[in-house]
């Protein structure tokens, strides 16, 4: 690996995470020596990247620290190119859109050797077949995630019974051929999922759900208890 390409690696790994690492995980993972990275690090600091720590006690890239976007490696754009072609072919039109936007501008910021990775990439995803439609307006859904504000809608069932429920939206997941919402449920008093293609009508509300976002999604992270299957 080229001393330049391993420096921008270096930043890759520290921008991972927020806990110091050490110059010896960091060698493991870029399969080179301890004291390579001890030098490569000195050298980042000299060029005023804001790396702090020290050796022994690992090192943190501070915030604030952007790499210009032509800095992608062909796996990152292989990766970006693989995630936007399944959501191009899964999600709802606006975010689909949004994923055909994204590899468009991918191949018009990058270097020319690198474009290949984006109009020829070596990974496919399978396009979506027999989506079923939301019945929910997608775009205001997620606004409603992002600001914490209630929604009150008619949902029907998989036995076709109807209830009326005020939810505190927490995340959209994009499965196969459907899409769950998952929220806390005011009538169940616990956390539910309903899939987009059952709603019947919404109402987004101003109200703010009482609950901080942050914690009342880790609450149902928590929630998501998962077994493995039985032998029958």
């Amino acid at each position: 690996m080229r001393r330049a390409d391993r420096l921008f690696q270096i930043i890759q790994v520290l921008r991972r995470t927020r806990k110091p690492l050490t110059a010896d995980a960091i060698a493991a993972e870029l399969e080179t020596s301890k004291r390579t990275i001890y030098r490569d690090i000195a050298t980042l600091i000299e060029q005023r990247v804001p790396i702090r720590g020290e050796a022994g006690m690992g090192y943190v890239l501070e915030k604030g620290f952007d790499l210009p976007p032509l800095m992608l490696t062909p796996d990152e754009i292989e990766a970006c190119v693989l995630g936007a072609q399944w959501v191009a072919g899964h999600a709802d039109p606006v975010l689909a859109r949004a994923a055909e936007d994204l590899m468009a501008k991918i191949a018009d910021t990058v270097p020319e050797r690198l474009r290949p990775f984006v109009l020829e990439p070596a990974s496919r995803a399978r396009p979506g077949w027999r989506r079923e439609p939301d019945r929910i307006d997608m775009v205001r859904t997620r606004t409603q995630i992002h600001e914490g504000k209630k929604i009150t809608m008619n949902y029907r069932d998989e036995q076709g019974r109807e209830s009326r429920r005020t939810i505190w939206p927490i995340a959209i997941g994009y499965l196969e051929a459907v899409r769950l919402l998952a929220a806390w449920c005011e009538l169940r008093k616990d956390f539910r999922s309903f899939r987009t293609d059952r709603v019947i009508d919404a109402v987004y509300h101003d109200e703010k759900y009482p609950e901080r976002r942050d914690l009342l999604r880790a609450k149902w992270r928590r929630s998501l208890v998962w077994e493995a299957p039985k032998d029958a």
